[in-house]
């Protein structure tokens, strides 16, 4: 049998793992899409694709709010969606959230039903916002967090989404 060099080794298992979060990233940011844009397509709305500068302006963000875990909007150029969970929240799970904000949504009048929110849905489908970025962490706290940021930003007030 051969020896073998610890070096090579170790420079393989650290490749497979570069690979591995890769992948993983690719994962999450195409579950991302595809739940915005199967809320697009259900209004007649283009989809939107994924942009490397709005993704790292909400990574940024939510890694610097992590810590405490604060539930803000970053106040930046972007349109935003929050949401936070003491459970697994997956990408469809922070979009279906948004989402079903549908109900309180009324076209004709371009308004939300009383006493309701319907912001988020809004900006999902917003047809002008076609560039997006998202970032998943778990706060120190354990919960997690998944801010969507939207370029153009959306919900001009006067302005229909679609």
């Amino acid at each position: 049998m051969g020896s073998y060099n610890p070096l090579i080794l170790l420079s393989l298992v650290i490749l497979v793992l570069i690979i591995s979060h890769s992948g993983q990233a690719q994962n999450i940011q195409q579950e991302f899409l595809d739940a915005h844009n199967a809320a697009r397509a259900q209004v007649g709305v283009a989809p939107m694709v994924w942009d490397a500068n709005v993704a790292a302006y909400a990574l940024a963000y939510a890694n610097r709010v992590r810590g405490q875990c604060l539930f803000q909007h970053s106040g930046g150029r972007y349109g935003e969606n929050l949401a936070m969970s003491s459970g697994g929240l997956t990408a469809r799970d922070a979009v279906g959230l948004w989402v079903s904000e549908r109900r309180f949504y009324n076209y004709q009048s371009n308004t939300c039903a009383s006493g309701q929110v319907c912001g988020h849905y809004t900006q999902v489908v917003w047809r002008n916002s076609v560039r997006l970025g998202c970032a998943r962490v778990r706060c120190n706290n354990g919960n997690w967090y998944v801010i969507c940021n939207y370029d153009p930003p959306g919900n001009w007030r006067g302005q229909r989404p679609y």
